[in-house]
């Protein structure tokens, strides 16, 4: 327990941030693996219904400054390619699309290394 007032304080502002952080933290999780599941099993009319849903979140988690611009954008640039191979491919590979699967430029030449 802090001793000093302006630690008592900011341990106040503390809880209260996090007890407004914490649902649009759990709820955009929690769409962002729903939708992976999706991509993963191959529903591709589901998940491009959902898909705005899960923008959105992410966009309101975004602007609330819960998580960084770039993580934003690299989630929905991840979303958005794994659903694009999804569709090249057909929903016939759908098991063997995963978003893990989809690297970066720098991940690539690490491993050709």
């Amino acid at each position: 327990m802090p001793i000093i007032k302006s630690a008592k304080k900011r341990m106040r502002q503390n809880i209260k941030r996090r007890a407004r952080n914490f649902p649009v933290r759990s709820k955009l999780k929690t769409l962002f693996k729903k939708e992976l599941l999706l991509i993963k099993e191959g529903n591709v009319a589901e998940a491009e219904k959902t898909l705005p849903m899960v923008y959105s979140m992410i966009d309101t988690a975004c602007k609330k400054q819960i998580i960084h611009p770039n993580n934003a954008a690299r989630k929905k640039s991840r979303l958005a390619l794994a659903l694009n191979n999804l569709k090249s491919k057909g929903s016939k590979n759908a098991a063997s699309t995963d978003v893990a699967s989809t690297q970066t430029k720098n991940e690539k030449k690490v491993k050709k290394a």
